[in-house]
């Protein structure tokens, strides 16, 4: 997992409450497993103007101009802003690999699915919760400020406007660490190697037989 610590990027507003993981990214995606290629069919029923399948050239299909991330202004964002409850619905873990493919390393809103939440910080995105009224602030700073930006800094669990406005954020320590050494589940069994292997080693001298 790529590992976050620090962020100064460009915010993209996407101005919903209650965004589900299938609006994230539809079912008919889900076929994949790999991490990879979520990207372009990102928001896909409301980026496109077409039904979007699997395997379709995105490059070809037409845009829908009045989506917010379709927009020039928003191109190249790595921060997303949303309402309350962003991440919503199923489990899929789908919606973080897209959310990255697209470029996107912080999502900030009033509150998420605990489940995406989760599977953010496994997949290196920092879900960022703010309160009701800063997330409200932000998204007018946002529309009255082409290329805003913020700065996220994990290790500090603060936010900078480009105003100097500082506000801070809590996180849960373990996942903060996870994101701040890019450990997913894998990484952190891996630390646990050689005992791993003395435990097997051992288990293989009394048992043999559950070894073939």
């Amino acid at each position: 997992m790529q590992a976050f610590s620090h962020l100064n990027g460009l915010v993209a507003p996407l101005d919903r409450s209650n965004i589900d993981t299938d609006a994230i990214i539809p079912k008919q995606f889900l076929k994949s497993i790999k991490r990879t290629g979520f990207g372009p069919n990102l928001f896909d029923e409301w980026r496109y103007l077409d039904h979007g399948e699997i395997g379709m050239d995105c490059s070809k299909r037409p845009l829908n101009p009045d989506f917010v991330l379709n927009q020039p202004r928003y191109q190249g964002a790595q921060i997303l802003l949303a309402r309350e409850n962003f991440g919503c619905g199923s489990s899929r873990e789908h919606a973080p690999w897209a959310l990255f493919d697209a470029g996107f390393r912080v999502v900030v809103a009033p509150s998420f699915a605990d489940i995406f939440a989760n599977n953010c910080f496994k997949n290196g995105i920092l879900p960022l919760v703010l309160s009701v009224e800063t997330v409200a602030s932000l998204f007018a700073e946002v529309d009255a400020t082409p290329g805003y930006r913020l700065t996220v800094d994990l290790e500090k669990q603060q936010v900078t406007t480009p105003a100097g406005t500082l506000f801070e954020f809590a996180v849960d320590a373990f996942r903060k660490k996870c994101l701040l050494e890019g450990l997913d589940d894998i990484s952190l069994t891996l630390q646990y190697v050689e005992e791993i292997k003395s435990f097997e080693a051992k288990k293989k001298g009394k048992e043999p037989w559950l070894f073939g």
